[in-house]
This record gives C-alpha cells, structure tokens and sequence, in this order.
C-alpha cells in the first residue's frame, strides 16, 4: 500500500493536461516532469505535499471513486457514462470544451427517418448517453459500442449514426458526415472523493479554491 500522505490528483494526457496547465499553476502546482515526453505515471510536483497520477481519461472517476487519487479533472461525457457515483463536482473547468452530437452520412436523411420513426443503429463510445437522448426522443435505435473511428461505422454500412464528441467538425467534413443534432454541451470538471474532502479537507480546500478561482467563464 501506498504511504503517501499528501493529495493525489488524476489527470489524463493530451488536451485535458495542456488545459490544466494554467490552472494548475493558479494552485501553486508545477509538474516535475512533462507527462507527454516522461514514461513516469506518478510523478512529483513542486509541492511535496501534492503529486500527480496519469491515467487513462476514461479511468479518472474511478481512481477518484475508490480512493487511489483525491481529486481529478474529467470530462462531462465520461461522468456521465461512469455515473458519478461517490463523487463530488465542485467546479465546472470550462477546459477541453467541445459538444456530443449525432452525425449522419451526407446522403442519409436523418429528419426523415425520425419522422417516420425507423429503427436505426448508431455507433458510440458514449451508450449511456446516446441510449438516453434517442429514448427520450422516442426513437427506437440498435446501439453498437465502439471504441474508436466513430466516423468509419457508417461509411462501411455498420451504422446509419454515430454520437460523439465534436470539436471543429473537420474529421467529420474528411469523411463526408454531417453533424445532425447537437445532444449537449461538453466541458471537464474538476472531481474530488467525498471521503479525502473530509479526511483532507485542510490540504484540498485550497487547492479546489485556486482552480474555481482560476477558471475563465
């Protein structure tokens, strides 16, 4: 077991750590190393008290949940699709922010297949939430989980939709898909284990006050 006795934050590689950055340093937290160039999973910070774990974005809230990091920083979509179960979400970041969406083939007609209410199948990642946008649309959809080249499914007949995160829309453009229907707005929020916020709550309370503080609206 591990003795460290300070707080751990989980953070994931690529764009959520590049946006956390400034926030970070708000906090007085600088990394020791660059997680991007370093092989080093956990690694130290200028504080002795705070050190950082690198994981796989979609593994953030479970290493909050079980207690393995303190706090981390997650993106709204994989909070929804984890559940958020035993997690505190004090500050939404405004970092990473791009939108979930369904995109279609550009000769596939979307509206009217709504209008008619075909059963269609649809390729995500994301099946809790396009399972609960096509319920509540009243649409019946075969749902194909994918783990990643959403766009390839309906190229190759898989699927007549995909849902998933739009940012510029330029690969969507690159293989001849339209962007259909916004389903919401996405952003990474800053979550905390709700038993480390009482355990250490000396330690985190400065810390989650920094990054609400630092954030841009």
């Amino acid at each position: 077991m591990s003795t460290f006795n300070g707080i751990t934050l989980a953070l994931s590689k690529g764009r959520i750590f590049e946006e956390t950055i400034p926030l970070l340093a708000a906090a007085g937290i600088e990394p020791a190393e660059n997680p991007e160039s370093s092989r080093k999973l956990i690694i130290d910070t200028n504080r002795p008290e705070v050190r950082l774990v690198i994981v796989r974005a979609s593994d953030t809230p479970t290493y909050v949940q079980y207690g393995a990091a303190d706090l981390g920083i997650a993106g709204k979509d994989t909070l929804i699709e984890h559940g958020g179960a035993g997690l505190y979400q004090p500050v939404d970041l405004n970092i990473a922010k791009c939108r979930m969406s369904v995109a279609v083939r550009a000769d596939f007609d979307y509206s009217a297949a709504v209008q008619r209410g075909a059963r269609i199948r649809v390729a995500s990642k994301y099946i809790k939430i396009a399972r609960e946008h096509f319920a509540a649309k009243g649409m019946h959809v075969d749902l194909i989980k994918l783990y990643g080249s959403m766009e390839l499914a309906p190229l190759v007949g898989l699927a007549d939709a995909i849902v998933d995160l739009v940012s510029t829309g330029g690969t969507l453009r690159a293989n001849k898909l339209v962007e259909v229907e916004e389903i919401m707005q996405i952003s990474s929020r800053l979550i905390v284990n709700q038993a480390a916020l009482k355990m250490k709550r000396e330690l985190l309370q400065p810390v989650i006050e920094a990054f609400a503080g630092a954030v841009k609206p």
